[in-house]
């Protein structure tokens, strides 16, 4: 009998590729697993009209964990064009299926590791290591919104004196997307990175919010964040709002330790802190709830490239390093990285955004050989 059950969700455009040279890394670590694979992607919206089927929800809850490739997501009228024409006018309606399996399996942190590997020429500059804890399932990606915007919910809203600017404009012209923040959705994602940061022996979690504007949302952020802190003497809790956070990490990106942010700032500094250790090629991110996790490359299916095998592997496996973490198969998930960052090092084996010709299976294969 085997030790875990990991489902495989390869999506469609270079999801399917990054996942095939994942496949072939995990195989040669010898993981005691069975993969199982799962229908995902933007081919299942248009043939089914559900991106994510009923029968992947039930995989993943008979699994320990899952490893994602990536999916095409499209605006609300792009997508519905693209229906299968018996599904048209039934009134279904795309939502993306990585935010509905957050929500769906309450992975509360998208936990991003963004650490500059010796030898990477993309690198912005040496020696940067930030983590980054983005709040997963509230905040503005919560997902109620509205358009047009519907009689009782503008009448609602006109208790509030600032949307008396809005008293005479048509409802079909007023669109209204809500961030959704709560104490419980703050104090977890903030906990989770002061744990984080006091057993990794990090010095500082920075909170990034706007609490000066968004003072009822940010100000529950801050003051559940100072709550949090106090209970962890030996960590040192910076504040910095999201505009001005976004200046520093590029002015001084060695200055931080770990962040953490609602669901959308944190979108925001995790691609930026992305780009300064080499870009999405280099980017994981972790969906972690209390029972299970869903890791990913954080880059798109890049459909332009799809079938060419061109797209850089290696955030992927960084994925896959982070799952065989939290798996508790740390001595494989070091095993892992050792051999990312030897090839990184070496030079020897780059694709095409590192200024070399490899594919992405060749950078499988130099992986895999490392090990």
């Amino acid at each position: 009998m085997v030790k875990y059950k990991i489902a495989i969700l390869p999506g469609d455009g270079v999801g399917v590729e990054v996942v095939e040279a994942a496949m072939i890394v995990l195989k040669k670590l010898a993981v005691d697993a069975q993969y199982i694979p799962g229908d995902i992607g933007w081919e299942f919206w248009r043939k089914e009209g559900n991106a994510l089927p009923d029968r992947t929800i039930k995989l993943l809850q008979e699994t320990d964990a899952c490893l994602f490739g990536a999916i095409t997501s499209k605006p609300k009228e792009d997508a519905a064009k693209e229906l299968d024409p018996s599904l048209r006018g039934k009134g279904l309606s795309y939502f993306s299926p990585i935010v509905r399996l957050r929500q769906e399996f309450d992975l509360y942190t998208n936990l991003r590791p963004c650490k500059a590997y010796p030898g990477n020429p993309l690198n912005y500059r040496d020696n940067i290591d930030l983590v980054i804890f983005r709040e997963n399932t509230e905040g503005m990606y919560a997902g109620v919104e509205f358009f047009p915007l519907p009689p009782a919910v503008k009448d609602a809203l006109m208790v509030h004196p600032k949307m008396k600017a809005f008293k005479d404009v048509p409802l079909n012209e007023i669109a209204l997307s809500t961030r959704i923040m709560t104490r419980k959705g703050c104090e977890r994602i903030v906990e989770a990175a002061f744990a984080y940061a006091r057993k990794a022996k990090r010095r500082s979690v920075t909170i990034v919010e706007k609490p000066n504007v968004l003072r009822e949302t940010g100000g529950l952020m801050l003051s559940v964040s100072r709550e949090v802190a106090r209970r962890y003497p030996d960590v040192v809790m910076k504040e910095a709002n999201i505009d001005a956070m976004c200046m520093w990490l590029v002015k001084n990106p060695n200055d931080y330790d770990v962040l953490a942010a609602e669901n959308l700032f944190g979108d925001i500094i995790s691609d930026l802190a992305a780009q300064l250790v080499g870009g999405l090629g280099f980017a994981s991110a972790g969906n972690i709830g209390a029972k299970y996790g869903v890791f990913e490359p954080t880059h798109g299916s890049a459909p332009k490239y799809a079938g060419l095998y061109k797209v850089n592997p290696i955030a992927t496996f960084l994925a896959a390093r982070q799952m065989l973490e939290w798996l508790g198969e740390t001595d494989k998930a070091r095993t892992l990285e050792g051999a990312i960052a030897e090839i990184i090092r070496e030079g020897r084996v780059r694709t095409y955004d590192m200024g070399g010709q490899a594919t992405t299976l060749e950078m499988a294969a130099a992986v895999a050989a490392k090990l």
